[in-house]
């Protein structure tokens, strides 16, 4: 027999946590940051502490009560026998949205992560690239020991980094293995140091179901779907969308799950018609629109989109080329088009520009050691865009704002090509961003702010990563299964008005097959 229990991302929008277990033993799919129930509790400046390793986590209910996280951190006041401890063969993430992967640094490092090479690629290079913190540490972490108390946990400053293994959708390339053996930094004289861990073809993977990996669009590379054969054939979509550049191989991920017994399927956009992942039909929408307020323009263009959106940098790219200007990108951007790059040997970082940041680059070592490295010539300062905004875009978004503090554009464009506002803290967001906006005479587009100061959107400028209910109901009605389970959807009374088999649980909800 075959169970699934949804351990989280049943009731809302990401999440996912999704066990499918047989014969005792079983997998992940996905285990991702719950930002919804985070933010019950937590804000920026509020956050689960480090130091007390997963104990904030499993006292707020943030992850789920099983025994199967690093020992290095469960404090001495954290008793995690009494709680039920699965065999877990290894995590199938679909994605390196930190929804779907944001909690596997919790997990114990014996068990390893099944993704494409893009997917890792990416996980590791936020790694490099960012800040740390035990349950976004997905790749590496750095173990961690108790005070004499055992209440506190922290960081082990003389062990090295240790990797979780992995096993790579598609055999990994040695540009991908290079990449990942490696930590910036770590050859410094008292660098704290790092052991490598195995990436092997999925074929080398010892699991408990027959599992195939398929490509799928979303609005980030390597996205990946999988059908998963055993007692039951059970397929998982992860995020998808049909209207993208590879929404052919989606369908051949569908295709191929025909007649599944189980279908395991997100449902972002199931609870409405439009919402905030923007209403544009494809990305050649939003390069229609972006290219009509990008011509013409006296001053500097601003481009706000997400960081991991490397499709939406393309496009970008493109209007950059067409418009005689040239892309200019964060040094953490450049580094994550190089972690690509080394996953599958395409080179997306030649093209464009570098801002160089007024900071501490010895103290970046991805940024000294490998962006500098690769692309040290490509940097353009603060100056430079003051002097000549008409030829350049920069990609920023709203945490980059202060950068305008240096540059001092007068005047320009700013387009945002993002998802809209769906919290009243995303909204405070917005109204500040209007204000950075108004401060340097920028004109918006994508955005304004409307009646009650709140932030009115222009789906135009974005298209969104998840399938519309026309696609949804299609790609349903082609796989057939016997069983529905929504996840990643506010949408249920969608599915079961919909089709039939649909099964609806809540967090934590065990499904027999």
């Amino acid at each position: 027999m075959t169970t699934i229990t949804v351990h989280d991302g049943a009731q809302g929008i990401g999440g996912n946590k999704i066990l499918l277990e047989e014969h005792g033993k079983g997998v992940f799919l996905d285990f991702g940051k719950n930002f919804g129930k985070y933010g019950i509790y937590y804000e920026e400046f509020l956050k689960n502490r480090d130091t007390r390793g997963i104990h904030d986590l499993v006292q707020l209910d943030l992850v789920p009560k099983l025994d199967i996280y690093r020992p290095d951190l469960v404090p001495s006041d954290l008793d995690m026998k009494v709680f039920s401890r699965p065999e877990i063969a290894a995590v199938l993430l679909s994605h390196a949205h930190v929804d779907h992967s944001g909690n596997i640094g919790l997990l114990d490092m014996s068990i390893p992560i099944v993704a494409s090479p893009l997917s890792l690629a990416i996980l590791k290079g936020i790694q490099d690239s960012g800040m740390s913190a035990v349950d976004s540490d997905a790749y590496y972490t750095s173990p961690r020991l108790p005070d004499d108390s055992g209440f506190m946990l922290n960081s082990d400053r003389k062990s090295p980094h240790i990797c979780r293994e992995s096993y790579c959708t598609t055999a990994p390339c040695d540009g991908l293995v290079g990449f990942l053996s490696r930590r910036p930094g770590q050859d410094g004289k008292n660098a704290k140091k790092y052991e490598p861990a195995a990436c092997l073809p999925l074929d080398n993977a010892a699991l408990p179901f027959r599992v195939t990996a398929y490509y799928v669009d979303h609005s980030i590379f390597g996205a990946t779907a999988y059908i998963l054969e055993g007692d039951a054939t059970v397929a998982y979509t992860g995020d998808f969308r049909l209207h993208g550049r590879l929404g052919e191989q989606t369908m051949d991920f569908f295709h191929r799950a025909k007649d599944a017994s189980v279908l395991v399927t997100e449902g972002t956009r199931a609870g409405r018609d439009t919402g905030p992942e923007g209403t544009a039909s494809s990305e050649k929408t939003v390069y229609e629109t972006c290219r009509a307020a990008s011509d013409d323009v006296a001053g500097l263009i601003i481009a706000d989109f997400s960081p991991r959106n490397f499709e939406r940098l393309e496009t970008f790219l493109r209007i950059a080329g067409e418009t005689g200007r040239t892309l200019v990108v964060t040094a953490k951007d450049l580094y994550l088009l190089h972690a690509l790059e080394c996953a599958d040997g395409v080179c997306r970082s030649s093209p464009v520009a570098v801002y160089t940041e007024l900071t501490d680059r010895a103290k970046r070592k991805w940024e000294s050691e490998v962006v500098v490295g690769c692309a040290g010539s490509q940097y353009v300062s603060h100056e430079t865009l003051r002097a000549d905004p008409e030829s350049y875009i920069v990609c920023f978004s709203f945490y980059d704002m202060k950068n305008l503090l240096d540059i001092r554009p007068a005047g320009g464009v700013y387009i945002y090509s993002s998802c809209e506002a769906f919290s009243e803290e995303m909204e405070i967001d917005f109204r500040r961003l209007w204000q950075w906006t108004d401060r340097f005479n920028l004109e918006v587009r994508g955005f304004s702010i409307g009646e009650g100061s709140k932030p009115v959107f222009d789906s135009r400028y974005h298209a969104s990563g998840h399938a519309s209910r026309e696609d949804l109901a299609r790609v349903i009605d082609l796989v057939d299964p016997d069983i529905i389970v929504p996840v990643h959807t506010t949408g249920h009374a969608w599915f079961a008005e919909n089709f039939d088999g649909v099964r609806i649980v809540q967090d934590g909800g065990r499904i027999d097959v």
